[in-house]
């Protein structure tokens, strides 16, 4: 390539470099007749075939006749991402093959498969549930981010991960980091928006995952460079193997860094941030992988739009109730100056301020440390020749009014409320002064100081460097400025009763899109198991087609790994099919009806009758069940969930099953619920266990042992009592016996 001599990193058309990072191969095809009509170079170094040889050849070329008739089934859908990846045999070699459409061409991407010796497929499902359990136990946006951050480094084995959140100025910063012992900490370091210029955060926002397996990679040039139906270079925007910008790549070199990989975090469709990973030598990282870690971008760029709201939220309510607090009182009073200042402390808490002037006529009554009276006079003058504004906000008065450098300490920001232009009334709000100390990931002036020459290059130096900032204050919040104009609206037209509703409709809008989240995260969980399931059954069908066709041409061990991946396969459609069901059981809608659980259980008992005698189980019912307003079939689904437990987890000679229930006054319960239950005396639960066991794909015992399974039945129960209204909840003994117990809906 070209020596590396940019003048403007913005404009850099890196959609569009001509080359692919050469540990895969890329085949543009036309369709349908799979005709290759571009191939990168490195097809001869990958697949051992001349990439000029394979110009104007069909796929065949490469695949055998089964897996060109499996494509073309698999290329009927519009949603190509589904299928990926599919796992195809080339010249001995098996590969992940990605496609995706571009430009009127198909384009087909084979990069190496997973060996015995990385992780696999089933690891992906695992690294799903760990992290989604780990991201659901966070608490606030810093715990968020700092498990995912966690999450992925277990997952990839990165030597560091980052979380990197972008300011409103596109600088970063990074909020939280996982890496190796014996690295240097990058926590807290901000970066300048300079670093990763507008083209490339664009690229991030339409693909979620981008990888660089080797920086040192010799860039494979694209034969011929141009898509023949656009006559234009072809645009990989959509590539996994897109070769990266020789910008990039050097300031990777420069930060010594081997590899690396970028997972985007998106809010509202917009880039929020990203999961960044290096690594001190080359790394490459299997698709399913990638795959596992982009899923989880996914669930916390969910999950952070929630927590941010949250955090939010508390001062929000805060701020609405001083405020509210303060119109109440000033209804009450006729004289609003003195009104206010009574409620002096409640001004400056309600904005988190150190001082408040009441600038009405001829008064002026500051409390709290506010510039002096003349001062104080001299701002509602410069206010007034500004003109007609209900509010006027800034952090750092001194950029708009220099004079206010001599009080920089007390009134460095201004929130200023307008009653009357013409009288001089004003409500003013200071903050002090903050001596902000930034540290930089470098000197960001290195970076202007290129730009001054017209010679841009990466950063050299990553030392950090501080900067600090002052005669500014604490920002304004965005809700807080909106008090002080709700706040403006009373004292001009004293009406409360507007206030109130615009608080409730607030209240009611943060409710709604909390609930709203929720329900889209289940959505999604469904939908991504959904597609999945197709890919899945395709590896299955595969296997069990090249076992049954070529079982006389494979030794006992390759026997033993077809086996062995239909085993898993099997599995893993165990593990997607609970993962549906759990989804979809927190969006159905229940048909609720009297519901007389004898015949309930009666029919449940039924459908277990065989496994019932097998396991020489004897049921016991002391006493008529109740009848009770509940969906019949899913309370039945609590009642198979649990008798198939206890016959699993049970290893007395004896055995018994003991279903019943216990009224208000037996279980010290709210009066007119009953507490049902199913007993047993099998191996019994440990204490610590108790909340564990209600955990989606948490099983307490090895995956075969006890019939085996996939770990989501008690979670699914929880979920459908939860749907009563109800709650289920245990008591155990180990080597005695476990009870559940659970409510639902009061009694006929």
């Amino acid at each position: 390539m070209d020596a590396l001599n940019l003048t403007d990193c913005d404009k850099e058309p890196i959609h569009i470099p001509g080359y692919v990072q050469p540990h895969g191969v890329l085949l543009a095809l036309t369709e349908p007749d799979l005709t290759i009509v571009q191939v990168s170079e490195s097809a001869e170094t990958v697949l051992h075939v001349p990439a000029q040889s394979l110009l104007q050849q069909s796929l065949d070329t490469l695949l055998d006749e089964f897996q060109m008739e499996t494509l073309r089934g698999y290329l009927a859908s519009e949603n190509l991402r589904a299928i990926n990846p599919v796992k195809l045999q080339v010249h001995g070699k098996t590969f992940d093959g990605i496609f995706h459409r571009v430009e009127g061409l198909l384009i087909l991407e084979l990069e190496p498969a997973q060996t015995r010796e990385q992780p696999g497929f089933p690891s992906f499902y695992h690294a799903i549930r760990a992290s989604a359990t780990a991201l659901q136990a966070a608490t606030s946006l810093r715990e968020l981010v700092q498990a995912a951050a966690d999450e992925v480094r277990q997952i990839t084995g990165f030597d560091r991960v980052m979380v990197y959140r972008f300011d409103k100025d596109w600088n970063g910063e990074v909020i939280a980091e996982a890496k190796r012992a014996d690295m240097h900490p990058y926590l807290d370091l901000h970066y300048p928006a300079s670093d990763i210029p507008a083209q490339a955060r664009e690229l991030y926002r339409r693909n979620w995952l981008r990888l660089i397996a080797d920086v040192d990679y010799c860039p494979s040039p694209i034969i011929p460079t141009d898509n023949p139906l656009t006559k234009s270079p072809l645009d990989l925007s959509g590539s996994v193997l897109r070769s990266v910008s020789p910008v990039h790549i050097q300031y990777l070199k420069n930060m010594g860094v081997g590899a690396s990989m970028s997972v985007s975090i998106l809010r509202d469709g917009q880039l929020w941030g990203l999961i960044s990973c290096h690594h001190d030598t080359a790394k490459y990282i299997p698709y399913e992988v990638r795959e596992a870690c982009e899923f989880l971008g996914q669930i916390l760029s969910l999950q952070l739009a929630t927590k941010e709201d949250i955090e939010d939220y508390e001062r929000r309510v805060c701020v609405k109730e001083l405020q509210t607090r303060i119109q109440e009182h000033l209804l009450g009073q006729d004289d609003v100056v003195k009104g206010l200042a009574d409620d002096g402390k409640l001004l400056l808490e309600m904005q988190d301020a150190g001082g408040v002037a009441l600038c009405f006529d001829e008064q002026l009554v500051m409390i709290g440390a506010t510039p002096d009276e003349s001062a104080c006079r001299a701002i509602v003058e410069w206010l007034q020749e500004r003109g007609e504004e209900d509010i006027f906000v800034t952090e750092s008065l001194t950029r708009e009014l220099p004079i206010a450098a001599s009080y920089k300490d007390m009134a460095s920001g201004l929130l200023a409320m307008t009653v009357s232009v013409i009288q001089g009334n004003y409500v003013l709000w200071f903050r002090p002064e903050v001596l902000q100390t930034v540290t930089w990931a470098g000197d960001p002036n290195e970076v202007m100081a290129q730009k001054a020459m017209n010679n841009l290059r990466p950063r050299a130096s990553f030392e950090a460097w501080s900067e600090q900032v002052g005669m500014t204050s604490a920002p304004w919040k965005t809700f807080e400025i909106e008090a002080a104009r709700e706040l403006r609206g009373v004292i001009v037209e004293r009406v409360l009763r507007q206030i109130e509703l615009q608080r409730a409709a607030e209240l009611a809008h943060l409710n709604d899109k909390l609930e709203r989240s929720n329900k889209e995260l289940d959505s999604f969980t469904y939908v991504v198991s959904h597609d999945l399931k197709e890919p899945l059954r395709g590896i299955h069908n595969f296997a069990s087609i090249l076992k049954e066709d070529y079982a006389s041409q494979l030794n006992e061990e390759g026997i033993g790994r077809l086996n062995t991946l239909i085993r898993l396969a099997g599995r893993m459609d165990d593990l997607i099919e609970s993962l549906r069901y759990y989804s979809r059981v927190s969006q159905i809608d229940l048909s609720f009806e009297a519901t007389d659980l004898n015949d309930v259980v009666a029919r449940v008992l039924e459908l277990l009758q065989v496994r019932i005698q097998e396991s020489g189980m004897q049921i016991r019912i002391p006493r008529p069940l109740p009848t009770i307003v509940c969906d019949r079939v899913h309370v039945g689904e609590i009642y198979s969930n649990l008798l198939t437990n206890a016959m699993k987890y049970n290893d007395k000679e004896e055995k018994w099953i003991e279903i019943g229930y216990e009224t208000a006054v037996e279980s010290s319960k709210q009066a007119g619920t009953i507490v049902l239950y199913v007993r047993d005396n099998g191996i019994g639960i440990r204490e610590k266990y108790f909340d564990t066991v209600f955990t989606i794909f948490k099983r307490l015992h090895g995956r075969e042992k006890y019939g085996g399974g996939t770990g989501a039945g008690l979670t699914i129960v929880k979920r459908i009592v939860e749907r009563h209204g109800g709650r289920i909840w245990l008591a155990s003994t180990v080597g005695e016996g476990t009870t559940f117990y659970f409510t639902l809906q009061k009694v006929m």
